[in-house]
């Protein structure tokens, strides 16, 4: 797609949702911030909203955090699932603050992709909204539909969808794009059932394009579940063997 198309459809989006937040989740800080973006991975920010407050009444910094009982911490984070795992994240990430960074949360991509359970999106999110610095496109789940529904993006891996947006639109536009993707995704584009019908951009969608006016078969349903989702398609199953003439001969 190229840059004039893609700037066309991001206008039309503007209009379509005139007023977008600063953020999906509530945080005081940039430390409460970070920590809510790592318990958000495979879980809704809802939930995240919910939890977060009980997590920093008990831990309301690093330095409480790294040296808080990692069985409590579980106990809080549980609802945000893999609690586990993010438990053991949150702890080791406040612990690397105070050991690394003085407690407190550093204000580039490079230095917070090195923190215990931080990765691109996560280190975006907390650059663009807790230091208004921009150095990528944050990519969750519903920028990386959109992005190969629409056909901004070709690719499954999330790093090279975010160099496909980087190198489609101007910088200035890097942040608010996540925001109008996301509610774009949760208001129409849904993942299962996107509402193509009464979709404002689906005259330029190219996967609008590739079904309108006709039924959708279920193996085309299927490859375009797969190329926005990730699933594997549902192999056919194989072709029964012919009975040999010897087998047919004896009764087999």
């Amino acid at each position: 797609m190229k840059s004039e198309k893609a700037l066309e459809i991001l206008n039309i989006l503007k209009k379509e949702y005139p007023s977008i937040p600063k953020s999906f989740l509530e945080f005081r800080n940039s430390f409460e911030l970070l920590v809510s973006v790592i318990l958000s991975a495979q879980c809704t920010d809802k939930m995240v909203n919910i939890v977060a407050p009980k997590l920093f009444a008990a831990f309301p910094d690093a330095k409480s955090l790294a040296g808080g009982n990692l069985d409590e911490i579980m106990a809080i984070i549980k609802p945000t699932g893999f609690f586990q795992n993010k438990a053991r994240s949150i702890k080791n990430c406040a612990k690397e603050l105070v050991e690394r960074f003085g407690s407190k949360v550093p204000e580039s991509v490079e230095e917070l992709v090195t923190l215990p359970g931080v990765g691109r999106k996560t280190a975006n999110v907390v650059t663009q909204i807790a230091f208004d610095k921009t150095e990528g496109v944050v990519i969750d789940t519903h920028v990386k539909r959109l992005s190969n529904r629409i056909g901004f993006s070709r690719h499954n891996d999330v790093d090279k969808i975010e160099t496909d947006l980087m190198e489609l639109f101007p910088k200035n536009v890097w942040k608010p794009l996540t925001f109008y993707l996301i509610l774009h995704g949760r208001n129409v584009c849904d993942a299962r059932k996107p509402d193509c019908e009464n979709c404002v951009i689906s005259p330029l969608c190219e996967f609008y394009s590739e079904t309108k006016g006709r039924p959708v078969k279920k193996e085309t349903a299927k490859k375009a579940a797969a190329k926005t989702t990730g699933s594997a398609l549902t192999k056919k199953s194989a072709a029964p063997v012919k009975k040999s003439a010897a087998k047919k001969k004896a009764g087999i």
